[in-house]
């Protein structure tokens, strides 16, 4: 089985209570690490798309990614807006034999590659700059270098993360649902998106063959997605 959720924000030493973006987050990880230990065992894999730590250095994050790493299953991670620890990526793939950081590159999970970016902001949103149109033709870089090298090794099943939603709210193409098109990924999950007045401003469901999923923690109410 595969799973997915996004948005740990974990801050296990860092004082960040998310308790003040709505009383549902009160206590958040005791009801992830419940929903995960119901549903998830060794031989499963769990997408986290983003946004893992608070920790700003990667030492200040070991405790969340620890916390992670005694859960079960394969955990497959990639870079989140607010993961300012996230540095050396061989450094962080030598941390544990259960996590896989994912940066330019890809894992397998059984005949399927997991791929994917922390993604960016997408043209024609409010406020898009010069400054950010170079992160986002770097990020979509990023993920052409990941879906290559997946397709180079043989993989004709690729699942597709990306932290920032694919598009802008218009659901307009970009970069990323072009690659995630071009490449034939049939799933993409991404977070990013909080409260109930965004959650909509996300593309989901079947988009030109590609399934898209949501998988903020809020969005799921602080359980697992399962993946088709």
């Amino acid at each position: 089985m595969i799973y997915a959720i996004g948005d740990l924000h974990l801050g296990s030493q860092v004082e960040k209570p998310m308790s003040v973006f709505g009383c549902n987050w009160e206590k958040h990880p005791d009801n992830i690490r419940a929903s995960w230990l119901e549903n998830v065992n060794d031989n499963d894999a769990v997408l986290i798309p983003g946004d893992i730590s608070w920790g700003m250095t990667l030492e200040e994050s070991y405790p969340d990614l620890d916390w992670i790493d005694q859960l079960p299953g394969r955990k497959y991670l990639i870079k989140g807006n607010h993961d300012y620890w996230w540095k050396s990526i061989k450094r962080m793939n030598h941390f544990s034999e259960t996590m896989y950081f994912i940066q330019n590159n890809y894992f397998a999970y059984g005949d399927i590659a997991i791929c994917g970016t922390r993604g960016w902001i997408c043209p024609d949103t409010q406020d898009f700059s010069p400054q950010d149109q170079k992160i986002y033709q770097r990020e979509a870089h990023r993920l052409h270098l990941s879906l290559e090298a997946a397709q180079k090794a043989g993989f004709d099943q690729i699942i597709g993360m990306i932290h920032f939603p694919p598009a802008n709210e218009k659901k307009e193409p970009s970069l990323f649902t072009q690659l995630f098109e071009h490449y034939h990924v049939k799933q993409v999950v991404y977070g990013h998106i909080h409260g109930k007045d965004s959650f909509l401003s996300g593309s989901l469901g079947n988009i030109n063959g590609v399934d898209y999923q949501l998988v903020s923690c809020d969005y799921l109410d602080f359980k697992l997605f399962k993946l088709k």
